[in-house]
């Protein structure tokens, strides 16, 4: 079985649970959330979502080939 959901939406859960930890502090989160903003406003932004595509991908064929030999 294949779960899909927004990349965004795991590392804002991831997020709120690292500042809910006490592990990262509001500041330093902020200047994450920001950081990505404007990453994904310059060049670096297509090879990002190659990369993140690609793994999965990569993620999705493990499983169907996980899937498809537990049904033998």
């Amino acid at each position: 079985m294949v779960i899909s959901f927004s990349l965004a939406l795991l590392f804002g859960v991831i997020m709120f649970f690292l500042i809910r930890g006490g592990a990262i502090k509001w500041g330093p989160a902020i200047v994450a959330i920001l950081f990505g903003f404007s990453l994904a406003s310059t060049g670096a932004a297509e090879p990002i979502q190659d990369f993140l595509q690609s793994v999965t991908d990569g993620v999705n064929e493990v499983d169907d080939s996980i899937n498809s030999s537990n049904g033998e």
